[in-house]
């Protein structure tokens, strides 16, 4: 398998494909109880499969995982365990036991397995219904079959073993080979789980690679070069078929393998620099799920992208909203944003027209149905079993006052008025160019300078020299100081005379941790370093600022963050997770990711990229088919190039 450069580690092992992924322990057991096992479109197909040798549970000595492949090395006295694991359609793995000793011995290993099919809502915790359907598992030679049917949903599990020089013996919930072993010799055990859905075994598209051709970085900084790596990788393992043949990025391993509408557009956007595909094939996916009409259980209104779907049984059953649910007050304007991105960067004026209905219909959503809050883009829980909050801090304690107070009613979020603004501004010029409609040109870019002009107004906090993060039900500024205000000057919302003030408190001692930007300023009530999103660092969030920092001139800045970023990156084998601490930086002391991160994450694994962009200056002009540049390259990263940028064919340096 590929190295990561990272060396044998201890911990939990995430090994994720487009297809399956797998969640074990240090040494690739499953731990039913910690959520581990081998999911498949949001059901565990396997619970429990823990490896035995003469009866007892071999020493792991560390491990390596790497996209969809990992591997373990075991100990057991005198014995020698490599442990080999991809995962993809299903589960391979081989397991190759070497004498160490200087006698001979005799070796049994044991394979126990056990499969519960539980939903991923269930596995996480979440209260079901009491009912479930017929679990059942047959003992074939060499192979264990297990299945689960309810109704017209159906799942199976096939376990089966081979070994050299060794027959396996199967009986419910275990296979066992043994061997005698001289010393210094080996054999090896092979293990295939075949999936089933429906009846129907489980299959990869027949192109399962959507980032297999990218840019080729060249960098003095070698913690850079091997972020930048790990990052693609990441990208890629998290891709997954996401309907007639579209890969997409999931959001993360190991809760949320699934479609997330504001995951992939921000993840797309963020990825535009290796390849447009992603964006393209988000978009697409997210207009053939968009919301046709009004749904208080899912949260639908006609218009809205989605949020969530799910393939699950719960989802399938309706015992949960995502299938799919439409609690997202961000993703419909990002969509449009998106949407002009990949115009900017490719030219295909073809995709924009196929994408013409789904577009005009997401505006319609912006100014007919989502005015609820003094004239802004608004959201509030409808479902039984939704989301409170609705942007990307969706935590349940995100929309805190100064002094600590929740906000209720109905919240319009800061940043997502700045998306909106962006949206109009970009939409114009497809409306204007393509769709040859000027006169929805006109009236977007009139919509755009009045929204600049009544949110300066509304949302400026001229006691604190800030955005607040919100308006509540009542209008009432949120005055709380977060980094959603840094998303401001990514969509170009704020005016030039308040930049720089948004800037240097970015940056300055409150929200910097000297890591990365924190979500919530030190000194507000709310304020936690240890939370999820009151006082934390999200690399994702940290990287649209820094876009913004450069696209209003602030170069240092951005330089700053950026560098920050990437030197916190080194502390997690060079993969950015989720989320981790906002504790400020002290010497001797890294930063600590948060216990529930996901790792590998999308958004995550495409700020390194969307970081190379914004160091570079990379911008497409798509009037003059050429990439423009004006690089803030920090002096760590030395002589930095990107060879074989998508747009127009060019490199960039």
């Amino acid at each position: 398998m590929p190295d990561n450069d990272a060396g044998l580690k201890g911990g939990v092992a995430s090994v994720v494909s487009p297809g399956a992924y797998a969640v074990s322990d240090e040494g690739g057991d499953f731990d039913e109880d910690a959520g581990q096992g081998l999911f498949y479109r949001d059901m565990r197909h396997l619970s429990g499969f823990v490896l035995r040798v003469n009866g007892e549970s071999p020493e792991p000595e560390g491990f390596r995982d790497s996209g969809p492949e990992a591997e373990f090395r075991l100990a057991s006295s005198g014995l020698h365990v490599l442990r080999r694991r991809r995962v993809g359609a299903g589960l391979e793995e081989t397991l190759e036991v070497s004498n160490r000793s200087e006698e001979d011995l005799d070796v049994t290993l044991s394979l126990e397995c056990v499969a519960d099919f539980r939903d991923v809502f269930d596995v996480r915790g979440y209260a079901r219904p009491a009912a479930r359907g017929e679990l059942s598992e047959e003992v074939g030679e060499g192979l264990l079959r297990f299945m689960y049917r309810r109704e017209g949903f159906s799942r199976a599990t096939v376990f089966e073993v081979s070994g050299e020089g060794m027959e396996p013996v199967a009986e419910p919930g275990r296979i066992s080979c043994a061997c005698r072993l001289g010393p210094g010799d080996r054999r090896t055990i092979y293990v295939q789980v075949t999936l089933e859905e429906n009846g129907h075994e489980v299959s990869l598209p027949e192109d399962a690679a959507l980032f297999g051709d990218v840019p080729e970085l060249e960098t003095d900084w070698a913690a850079l070069g091997k972020s930048w790596k790990r990052s693609v990788l990441d990208l890629e393992s998290l891709s997954f078929d996401a309907g007639e043949g579209l890969l997409v990025p999931a959001a993360g391993s190991p809760w949320f393998m699934a479609l997330f509408g504001r995951d992939s557009l921000i993840t797309g956007y963020e990825a535009m620099i290796l390849t447009p595909e992603p964006a393209k094939n988000a978009l697409r996916t997210l207009a053939r799920w968009q919301a046709s009409a009004w749904d208080d259980f899912t949260d639908a209104e006609p218009g809205k992208i989605p949020h969530e779907f799910r393939a699950g049984e719960l989802a399938y059953f309706g015992e949960v909203p995502q299938s799919p649910y439409y609690g997202t007050a961000d993703a419909t304007p990002l969509f449009l944003v998106l949407l002009n991105e990949v115009w900017r960067w490719t030219r295909d004026d073809n995709f924009i027209r196929e994408m013409e209905g789904a577009a005009r219909m997401t505006l319609a959503w912006i100014l007919d149905e989502a005015d609820r809050v003094k004239g802004y883009v608004a959201y509030e829980k409808r479902s039984s079993r939704g989301l409170q909050n609705q942007g990307w801090k969706d935590s349940a304690n995100s929309m805190l006052f100064r002094d600590g107070t929740l906000a209720e009613g109905s919240i319009a979020l800061c940043e997502v008025q700045g998306y909106v603004y962006d949206a109009f501004l970009r939409t114009a010029k497809l409306a204007g160019g393509i769709w040859d409609d000027e006169q929805l040109a006109r009236d977007l870019r009139e919509r755009a300078a009045d929204l600049r002009a009544r949110f300066d107004r509304d949302f400026w906090m001229p006691e604190r020299g800030y955005y607040a993060l919100a308006l509540d039900g009542d209008g009432r500024r949120v005055d709380s100081i977060t980094s959603n205000a840094g998303h401001l000057l990514w969509s170009g919302i704020v005016p030039e005379d308040k930049a720089r003030l948004v800037a240097d408190r970015l940056v300055g001692n409150t929200m910097f941790s000297g890591w990365g930007i924190r979500t919530m300023a030190v000194g507000e009530a709310g304020y936690d370093p240890d939370s999820y999103h009151n006082g934390s660092v999200w690399p994702h969030d940290n990287a649209l600022i820094v876009e913004g920092l450069r696209r209003y001139g602030f170069r240092e800045a951005a330089s700053r963050v950026a560098v920050s970023l990437l030197e916190a990156a080194e502390h997690f084998d060079h993969r950015l997770p989720e989320v981790f601490n906002g504790h400020p930086r002290e010497e001797g002391r890294g930063p600590v990711e948060y216990p529930t991160s996901c790792s590998p994450q999308a958004w995550a694994a495409g700020t390194i990229p969307l970081l190379v962009r914004a160091m570079l200056g990379i911008d497409p002009d798509p009037e003059t088919r050429t990439l423009l540049s004006a690089p803030v390259v920090p002096e760590a990263a030395g002589d930095l190039r990107l060879e074989g940028v998508p747009a127009f064919g060019e490199s960039s340096r």
